[in-house]
């Protein structure tokens, strides 16, 4: 089984280079890593390009124009080139935890898509761990929210159960699915613009078509570098899009991934 990283970024080089450390210290590294570049200027691909050079997974760096927030346009392109059957989905900030892609494979499942913790990095702490190149962070670290969340066990992450509809805790920053799976839905919903609910929206799409999800707690962790949401004005009409995939069952969206295919 391949397996592929799809992260999403936006003119952060300095987060997204920690994220790359934390990629090539992983346990099991990624067949491809797909970078859905939503309009960044050039020291992001200049990073990506010195990355190639770093990992051994293949590295494909999708780009689009910078015409406002479109990040499920540029993540079905980023998709559409994968070869790999089961893709681990990742924001450009969130740093890995060294078992990570090992923790998503180890649940892997056919009929099911995951998702993961987020553990946040408080903001005051983020541009010296940018400077530092800090990529691992104990319990007791003081830059991170919730600190129980930083907690890898295993045992206890096995007594999850399977679950029929979406789960308020799902986050897009880190959970996993199948291509197939996607592909039946025809990927993310490219009517919706701006930030917010493209990941729930394609989710919602996923348990319509029968697909469960899991949650790995106390497994697959990620380390959410925080800042502040700039623009969130078209938060009201991706939610009745959103309510529109609950209320009437949608399973495909007409705007979607098939056009690159």
């Amino acid at each position: 089984m391949k397996v592929a990283l799809l992260i999403s970024t936006y003119n952060w080089p300095k987060a997204l280079n920690l994220v790359f450390k934390s990629i090539a210290n992983q346990s099991k590294l990624p067949d491809e890593v797909l970078i859905a570049d939503d309009g960044s200027k050039s020291d992001t691909k200049e990073l990506i390009d010195d990355y190639r050079n770093k990992i051994s997974s293949t590295i494909h760096h999708v780009w689009h124009e910078d015409i406002g927030f479109r990040k499920g346009v540029v993540l079905n392109k980023a998709l559409a080139l994968s070869k790999a059957d089961y893709i681990i989905q990742i924001d450009g900030d969130c740093i890995l935890h060294e078992k990570c892609v090992e923790d998503h494979l180890s649940f892997a499942e056919k009929g099911l898509y995951l998702y993961g913790t987020r553990v946040h990095i408080k903001q005051p702490y983020v541009s010296k761990i940018e400077d530092t190149g800090q990529i691992h962070f104990s319990i007791l670290h003081p830059s991170l929210g919730k600190r129980p969340r930083r907690l890898r066990i295993p045992f206890l992450s096995n007594l999850s159960k399977k679950e029929s509809s979406i789960s308020k805790k799902l986050r897009g920053c880190n959970m996993s699915f199948w291509k197939e799976d996607i592909v039946k839905i025809n990927g993310f919903n490219e009517d919706i613009h701006g930030w917010g609910r493209e990941d729930s929206e394609m989710a919602i799409r996923l348990h319509n078509i029968g697909v469960q999800s899991r949650r790995m707690k106390f497994k697959g962790l990620v380390f959410h570098l925080d800042h502040t949401i700039s623009d969130k004005s078209m938060m009201d009409e991706n939610s009745k899009i959103q309510n529109e995939a609950i209320k009437n069952k949608i399973t495909w969206a007409g705007n979607g991934l098939d056009k690159y295919l």
